[in-house]
């Protein structure tokens, strides 16, 4: 079939859109579209080229590896440094295992499996056992000399020592990755807002501020002044070996890691050997699943052969080796136009701006709206109505816009400026009270408020009101038929009939939920009002305390702030909540419907963290916020709001706050991931390094 002159000029338009993002990503560390967004970029070139194979040249980009650009001295590697072609789901996996498989005859394979970390790729170069030599990939062929800043990361040995007195080589060349952990990046990110909170206060333009760990070790790694480079904490991984002189005859891959452990290189704890394609699809499935208890980002598994003589009887394609493959997982990050920028009211009257989206797919799931945290966020951000935005969905993490694409702001752009006041019929005057980095609607009328409170104390981390959602709640609100919790308690299922959606049996259930809800424990209950500051911990303990609801509504704000995790400002606030006239209506309203006032449930879990405070800090693997600290106090111990000298161990989610990682490391207290955290709760001890 002839090449019409449309698909040429497809094909020449394809080329020179992958050659600009090549060079935004390798060359100047500024992507203007994701990872995964550039990869279909490819797919279809390579899909055309391969349909129609008289369209191929030497220097279109599906034969060249990364960019050309170069900003420090180029370095010419002796041994290419190729990329990876790369598998998008299982079935490629398999695909690749069979052509494997059969370009070998059939005969057994074993698998290295090594987690595909989202840095960059460097090689380091050592002439009898000195350290001569570092540059990145560049283009496969020609890097950049970025010696100078490698020397400044302190798990790149200098000088090679054996540690089983082996022969050093007199030339070897280490390939593997550099990059952030996410504590280094945390970091980096808060310095980088406060400079520019700075910059604000003087009347300065913002800077931009990392989007993410890889593009923070990127601009770290080609900083020209390695002092620079030496603050900002870059780790690296060994993976490979290039040129390799006077060295031992290695028949595996794995027995390159032995030696390379040898010499000092830090090899990633995750990386395995399989004999089967099946057990590298589990091990992919399990690195997919668990990729957020890691303290740097992933963004797939790269599956190679360990047989070294099979690789070289399976050899190269023009740009990638045959004899391994990157499975990619699902983009976690994309680009996509942010359309609007609006502010959601919750239940203190917090006003949260989000962001409206185009619709984009993240994690498996589409994404329409975004977080945008609080107003001192959005300015320090600078994203704008018709930006070009990165989203971010990591997990379970509510997604959130990471930054605009700046290169792509339209030129009639203007700063968005925030609301005066509330988006309700009242137009309340937004408040920002000192000390606070929140913006508030002050009218305890505001509709939305009171909708929010509702949806909380109807939620699972308070009275657990299944079938009371965000949905029946708006309805329920529109009708009138409720103006407060305690109006849960008097619907009828006339009242619900009324309703879009329902029927008798539903109308039935939701009214059963209801009612029995009335049995929830007294610390649920509390919760459930939603007292400012009053988390599930310290409602745990104010129950323990008193036995009963009409006990803590006695009592003075001195004897509540007697209580672990309360003190002074929360007792006064429980005091100041009982006191007021709306919320004694509720609770008069509560006791005509026969809610328990002094339900207590006594925890069946081990007692093996009495004394002990374990503060949690972003959102950890399998358990909500509120779930980890109730787990925490469930078992004895305490779970405060920040950390202190006192503190036994500091447990680190997704998303953790940057000042209790910098504190819990400048006091020394043992720091946790997901699977630790796990440990201590079965055990009451921090689990072994």
């Amino acid at each position: 079939m002839p090449v019409s002159k449309d698909l040429k000029k497809n094909v020449m338009i394809l080329r020179a859109q992958i050659a600009h993002h090549n060079e935004m990503y390798h060359g100047q560390d500024s992507p203007e579209i994701s990872d995964a967004e550039f990869d279909l970029l490819l797919l279809k070139l390579k899909e055309i080229e391969s349909k129609y194979p008289e369209l191929v040249e030497e220097l279109s980009p599906s034969q060249i590896i990364g960019s050309g650009f170069t900003t420090f001295d180029p370095v010419t590697h002796r041994v290419p440094m190729t990329s990876l072609d790369n598998a998008m789901d299982m079935s490629e996996l398999q695909q690749w295992g069979e052509r494997a498989s059969k370009g070998l005859g059939g005969v057994p394979m074993k698998f290295a499996c090594e987690l595909k970390i989202d840095g960059l790729a460097l090689s380091i170069r050592y002439e009898n056992g000195v350290l001569v030599q570092a540059a990145t990939r560049g283009d496969g062929k020609i890097g950049e000399d970025v010696t100078a800043n490698i020397r400044t990361i302190s798990v790149v040995p200098k000088e090679l020592k054996s540690k089983s007195n082996k022969k050093i080589p007199s030339v070897l060349e280490v390939r593997g990755e550099v990059y952030m952990s996410m504590v280094a990046f945390e970091k980096l990110r808060v310095a980088k807002q406060s400079e520019n909170e700075k910059r604000i206060a003087e009347g300065k333009k913002p800077e931009a501020v990392p989007a993410n760990p890889r593009n923070a070790a990127a601009g770290s790694l080609r900083q020209k002044n390695p002092a620079v480079t030496a603050t900002r904490e870059l780790s690296f991984w060994a993976y490979q070996l290039g040129e390799v002189v006077g060295a031992q005859t290695f028949i595996s891959h794995a027995q390159t890691f032995e030696f390379l452990r040898d010499l000092g290189f830090p090899i990633n704890p995750q990386a395995i050997t399989v004999s089967s394609l099946p057990e590298v699809i589990e091990f992919c499935s399990n690195c997919e699943t668990n990729r957020h208890k890691l303290d740097y980002e992933i963004d797939g598994v790269v599956v190679k052969l360990d047989d070294l003589a099979q690789r070289e009887q399976l050899g190269f394609t023009s740009r990638a080796p045959r004899w391994a493959i990157a499975v990619k997982f699902a983009p976690e990050e994309r680009n996509t136009i942010l359309k609007n920028i609006s502010v959601s009211i919750g239940r203190t009257g917090r006003a949260t701006p989000f962001a409206e989206l185009e619709p984009v797919v993240l994690s498996g799931s589409t994404v329409s709206m975004a977080t945008l945290h609080n107003r001192e966020q959005v300015q320090l951000k600078d994203v704008r109505p018709g930006d070009t935005v990165v989203v971010r969905k990591a997990g379970d993490v509510i997604p959130e816009v990471v930054g605009p694409v700046l290169a792509l702001r339209p030129k009639n752009s203007k700063p968005w400026k925030f609301p005066a006041t509330c988006v309700c019929e009242l137009k309340s005057t937004f408040v920002q009270l000192e000390g606070e980095s929140d913006t508030r609607c002050v009218e305890p009328e505001c509709p939305f408020q009171r909708d929010q409170r509702i949806i909380h104390f109807a939620s699972r981390g308070a009275m657990d009101i299944e079938g009371l959602g965000e949905k029946t709640v708006f309805a329920l609100s529109d009708k009138n038929f409720v103006a407060d919790i305690g109006d849960l308690y008097s619907l009828t299922i006339e009242m619900l009939l009324q309703l879009d959606g329902f029927a008798e049996l539903s109308a039935t259930n939701l009214l059963t939920a209801i009612n029995n809800s009335k049995s929830r424990p007294l610390p649920k209950l509390l919760v459930g009002l939603g007292i400012k500051n009053l988390g599930p911990a310290a409602a745990e303990s104010l129950a323990r305390r008193f036995d009963s609801l009409d006990a803590i509504i006695s009592a003075k704000p001195e004897q509540l702030s007697e209580i672990d995790g309360l003190g002074d400002v929360i007792a006064n606030k429980i005091t100041a909540w009982f006191a007021d006239e709306s919320h004694q209506a509720i609770i008069k309203k509560f006791r005509s419907a026969g809610v328990e006032f002094g339900n207590l449930v006594v925890s069946s879990a081990p007692q093996n963290l009495v004394g002990k405070a374990v503060v949690v800090t972003g959102t950890v693997e399998g358990f909500s916020r509120e779930g980890a600290q109730h787990a925490i106090t469930n078992r004895g111990g305490k779970s405060p709001g920040s950390v202190s000298a006192k503190t036994f161990a500091l447990v680190v989610g997704a998303e953790p706050g940057a000042s209790k990682l910098m504190k819990a490391e400048q006091l020394g207290i043992a720091i946790i991931d997901a699977a630790g955290f796990l440990e201590l709760l079965e055990t009451g001890k921090l689990p072994k390094k």
